[in-house]
């Protein structure tokens, strides 16, 4: 750490998301100081350093290697993930990588390794762990309270789906999207995921089909306790960004719903409104970005366990893999046949 006592913090790609890091880091997390950034995009690098006031850096052993960077964010491709991922640890730095790791379980395999070896701490971007509404869900779930759990429902779909020249990049449905809810399967049941049947279809984005990917997709998870999870996903909401979280046991159960733009409910003699759901992950998940970083921060400076470690991020990888697998064999996949 510098003499400020603060985390410094440099962040390896500023796209779209690193740039979200940035602010969030810059802006809400007392304990943290953005230092620098890189992009290999030397034009975004130095329009995003300017904007935050820090250094751009030519390529990443010039980020690794300068003294006020404590920590790297890597947010760029995912196959660049497992690389850079033991560099920064060979370096010494704290690493936060956003999801996934990799797509290859034994690149990830190897980065966890790494940064063990290098003892350093390491920590996966999977926000939603960290959103207020999902983690009462699971802190509900975990305790008992729900007595046996049986089963859980997860919705996740999208506004609208992203650029065709990203998703011809993405890994596709289950490793870009739907990843993040293999990881809320995870956290929420608490009892690691053996069986995924899945099935996708391209029903309404023509671009879509041609790459041989889903814009519509249901996965069912069996886990080890024998509870099972049912995720459905689109890649299109009219309505806005629909996310919605549910835990079932023999007790109760605990939903995490969608967020509204506001609170207001207008009632009229023949019909009554809401107003519309956040539209995109950006507004609705702003304050589990802010939580993720608060609490990468801590587990840097403080130690610990981590808040979501190597193991956390490799389980949805796998489940990813399988689905992939069950949708285009058309039969249910164990884990182990990916492990």
């Amino acid at each position: 750490m510098k003499a400020t006592g603060k985390l410094g913090i440099a962040i390896a790609g500023v796209g779209r998301i690193g740039q979200l890091h940035a602010r969030v880091i810059t802006e809400q997390v007392p304990n943290a100081q953005l230092t620098a950034v890189y992009d290999i995009s030397a034009d975004t690098a130095a329009f995003v350093a300017n904007q935050f006031d820090v250094a751009a850096a030519a390529d990443i052993d010039e980020l690794l290697a300068a003294p006020d960077v404590d920590a790297i964010a890597i947010c760029t491709a995912t196959p660049t993930h497992g690389e850079l991922i033991i560099k920064a640890a060979a370096a010494g730095k704290a690493v936060f990588c956003e999801k996934p790791i990799s797509m290859s379980l034994a690149e990830v395999d190897a980065a966890i390794a790494a940064t063990e070896a290098a003892g350093v701490p390491f920590m996966v971007g999977f926000n939603r762990r960290f959103d207020p509404g999902h983690a009462s869900v699971q802190q509900a779930a975990r305790s008992g309270a729900l007595g046996r759990l049986t089963m859980a429902r997860i919705t996740s779909r999208d506004p609208a789906p992203p650029p065709i020249e990203y998703l011809k990049m993405s890994g596709g449905i289950w490793a870009d999207m739907l990843i993040h809810d293999f990881d809320m399967a995870n956290f929420i049941m608490g009892s690691p995921v053996v069986k995924v049947w899945a099935q996708g279809a391209a029903l309404f984005d023509e671009q879509i089909a041609a790459i041989g990917d889903f814009d519509t997709a249901i996965a069912v998870l069996t886990h080890a306790n024998g509870a099972i999870t049912t995720i459905d996903g689109s890649r299109k909401a009219v309505y806005g960004y629909d996310q919605r979280v549910e835990a079932f046991g023999t007790s109760g159960m605990a939903i995490s719903d969608n967020q509204r733009v506001n609170n207001s409910q207008i009632y009229l003699p023949e019909s009554s409104q809401q107003a519309p759901f956040q539209y995109f992950f950006l507004e609705r998940y702003a304050e589990s970005f802010k939580n993720e970083w608060l609490a990468f921060t801590n587990y840097a400076l403080n130690g610990g366990a981590s808040p979501v470690s190597g193991a956390d991020g490799r389980a949805p990888v796998a489940i990813a893999m399988a689905a992939a697998i069950s949708a285009t064999q058309g039969r249910q996949v164990s884990i182990d046949e990916i492990n």
